[in-house]
């Protein structure tokens, strides 16, 4: 799992069938090694600004309404941002 930060909404007019329903948002990680940004599907109704806790991988399956194309998705919205160690 990752926490980041949501940057931006992904806007398309056409996706894969079993997409609809998902909002699609740009994350950036604010812990981990990486500092690239990614897209991860939402249902909660996170925005802009927030930050987020994302799940990856094979888990992401069990947080999906029905079977999808998904490898990252948002489960939770940070109440209060993390202080990261540096």
């Amino acid at each position: 799992m990752v926490i980041g930060k949501v940057v931006s909404r992904v806007i398309s007019t056409r996706k894969y069938d079993t997409l609809q329903g998902y909002k699609l948002l740009v994350i950036e990680p604010l812990n981990g090694d990486t500092k690239e940004v990614f897209v991860a599907a939402d249902t909660i109704g996170a925005g802009e600004g927030e930050i987020v806790l994302v799940s990856f991988g094979s888990a992401v399956q069990h947080a999906l309404h029905q079977q999808a194309p998904i490898d990252a998705i948002v489960v939770g919205i940070v109440d209060q941002e993390p202080t990261m160690p540096k």
